[in-house]
């Protein structure tokens, strides 16, 4: 008989979850983008957490939630201002738990709740087919500069008023 997996808790961010959200970002960062990026792309990016004060103050800035299972931060995402996903990431160890479909589900209907008719996201290139699955359309490609490398990425959009209610069936 096979064993239930753990159920994914959502929290709101606070301050001292800075370190562990970093080292989730690199870890997530340096193991789930290399068929996209190369390594010293991966590095630059995944250097954004490497002051955690200020990763920590970007975290804060936004409505930033925090993914748990059985107690254990595993994900984290956030919404900026009400229609913009800034960040969403999970630990290699939790992916195909349903971390990123809770979270996102969570920003979904935030962003409903403050009013946005659209949400959008910046997805990397192995995000990007999350959230197509999830109804959000490519708008454009992208080039942004992180660390001084030039890493690509696509502005993908959802539109919430006619979008499924969150969490149902797909």
């Amino acid at each position: 008989m096979g064993q239930a997996l753990p159920k994914v808790a959502l929290r709101p961010y606070l301050a001292q979850d800075a370190p562990v959200l970093a080292a989730i970002f690199a870890a997530s960062i340096e193991e789930l983008t290399g068929d996209d990026y190369s390594e010293t792309q991966q590095q630059a990016w995944a250097g954004a957490a490497d002051d955690e004060d200020k990763f920590g103050k970007r975290l804060a800035s936004a409505l930033t939630l925090v993914a748990t299972l059985e107690g254990s931060p595993v994900g984290f995402a956030s919404l900026k201002g009400a229609d913009h996903i800034d960040m969403l990431y999970v630990h290699p160890a939790a992916v195909g738990q349903g971390v990123a479909a809770s979270l996102c589900d969570a920003l979904e209907k935030l962003a409903q709740g403050r009013g946005a008719k659209n949400l959008t996201v910046d997805a990397s290139d192995n995000a990007a087919e999350f959230f197509a699955r999830r109804g959000y359309e490519a708008m454009q490609r992208n080039t942004v500069s992180v660390g001084g490398e030039w890493l690509a990425n696509t502005t993908m959009q959802k539109k919430l008023d006619d979008a499924k209610r969150p969490g149902a069936p797909r």
